[in-house]
């Protein structure tokens, strides 16, 4: 009888994720710090420096913040109407070949904005290269911004 491949849930969990374009970590879609912990291990080299930073912040501006990885991609954002699944997703962040993209869903109403502009109307990124320095009150300044006005749009 021929061997079966293993499926992703049988391969064993010690196994490094897959490294897509720009060293960006392949996790699975999945909800929790656990899963935006797994992706956080798997970034390459500095961008993993970046990365903690990054998380970090994000949950010293938003301690109550849900976490999850979508599109292999750690999101950050809390439950629509404070107990729901369905959550706003605020901020997020990917790793690109020369950099690690922050984006803020709605970047364009944040003072002042990211510097990077987007194809879409509303979103704004920041791009943090291996020599940059990470200006965290700006960050911080901007999560909160952006967590006000994404539970100022819902209600």
């Amino acid at each position: 009888m021929p061997r079966r491949k293993p499926t992703p849930s049988t391969q064993s969990s010690s196994k490094a994720p897959k490294l897509l374009s720009g060293g960006n970590p392949q996790i699975e879609k999945a909800d929790g710090p656990e899963a935006v912990e797994a992706y956080l291990n798997a970034m390459p080299e500095w961008k993993q420096r970046v990365g903690r930073a990054l998380d970090e912040v994000i949950s010293r501006a938003l301690p109550d913040v849900r976490k999850a990885v979508r599109w292999n991609t750690p999101f950050y954002g809390w439950p629509l109407d404070g107990k729901s699944s369905r959550v706003n997703w605020v901020v997020a962040f990917h790793c690109i070949s020369r950099y690690v993209k922050v984006s803020f869903f709605r970047g364009s109403s944040l003072i002042p904005p990211p510097p990077e502009s987007s194809k879409m109307k509303d979103v704004r990124y920041l791009h943090i290269h291996e020599s940059d320095t990470i200006d965290e009150a700006q960050l911080l300044d901007w999560v909160r911004q952006a967590a006000k006005l994404e539970s100022e749009h819902l209600f």
